[in-house]
């Protein structure tokens, strides 16, 4: 009756996301969970995939020396899950699997990195060394993503792998079952990477924080419309320094500054004065200053119309 009404896949995952170790308990309520923790899975892979469309792994490869910091933060943060997931399907320890795994998909990815990533996906120059970048993190995350979900949500992997971008001279197993756990490239100091970004995450979570509080005062709408101050110590503030003007991408605002400060991290939030660019949706000075796009910020005309904006690190 489940598996009519819900499908095959809802049993399988809440099979593989229940701890057999104690009594298996099942009602409509843990299903209701199961099957939203299905639907993040698949919007996940959904996402991926629509934003690979156009990636060829022959012609479009990177090396990882290449990428933006934040793509290999991202990468360094699935080789590490991977490492975890493969100790517990060794264990038959099934259930924590799951759980990491779901993490990753609905913060790591859905809370943190695509989000970040869609002003660069969907802003840059389609064939920019910035796309193709995130491109290549992505393709190795997807490939391996899928090879970790395959033992449970068998349908729903063969169905993406199916979808899954291959190079031209590259041969693609015809069912996902014929292949083997796959590797991540190699990230140069990945433990001081992961250390920094989580640092960043932590920072970021209180910046949202402060948005939303203004938001609900009605002082902001989106976080774009928001201009920051983020005041913090000398430790933080070497972090944040690092990121450059890139460090407004990662709030996801028009503009982010830092100050040192001797308190504690404090977040300041104000709505922007100018106008909002009719294509990244950003604030800037530059709005309108062209007069053939009168709509347009000059970093959307550049990438449009130019040689494209230069980004290092998110």
């Amino acid at each position: 009756q489940v598996a009519d009404k819900l499908g095959a896949e809802i049993i399988r995952l809440w099979v593989a996301s229940t701890d057999y170790s104690g009594e298996m308990t099942i009602s409509d309520e843990i299903l209701k969970r199961v099957v939203e923790s299905y639907r993040r899975i698949r919007n996940t892979l959904r996402f991926l995939l629509a934003n690979l469309s156009d990636f060829d792994p022959s012609k479009h490869s990177m090396p990882a020396s290449e990428w933006l910091e934040i793509d290999r933060y991202a990468v360094a943060l699935g080789n590490q899950l991977q490492n975890e997931v493969q100790a517990h399907y060794k264990a038959y320890e099934f259930q924590p699997a799951v759980a990491r795994m779901l993490t990753f998909c609905s913060e790591d990815l859905g809370g943190f990195y695509l989000d970040i990533l869609k002003d660069r996906l969907y802003t840059s120059a389609p064939d920019s060394k910035e796309r193709r970048a995130a491109q290549n993190a992505l393709f190795h995350i997807t490939r391996n993503l899928l090879k970790w979900l395959a033992p449970f949500l068998s349908f729903t992997a063969e169905e993406a792998w199916s979808s899954f971008p291959h190079g031209a001279n590259e041969k693609l197993s015809e069912s996902i079952f014929m292949e083997e756990f796959g590797t991540f490239p190699e990230i140069e100091h990945a433990t001081e990477l992961l250390a920094k970004w989580a640092r960043i995450r932590e920072i970021r979570s209180e910046v949202t924080k402060a948005i939303e509080i203004e938001r609900e005062a009605g002082n902001v709408g989106s976080s774009l419309q928001a201009e920051l101050t983020i005041k913090v110590g000398d430790i933080d503030f070497a972090i944040l320094h690092s990121l450059e003007d890139d460090l407004r991408f990662v709030t996801i605002t028009s503009s982010a500054n830092i100050e040192l400060s001797n308190g504690g991290l404090e977040v300041l939030v104000r709505g922007s004065q100018y106008k909002k660019c009719g294509r990244c949706w950003h604030h800037t000075a530059d709005v309108g200053t062209n007069a053939e796009h009168p709509e347009l910020c000059g970093r959307c005309i550049s990438n449009l119309f130019g040689d494209g904006e230069a980004r290092l690190f998110a």
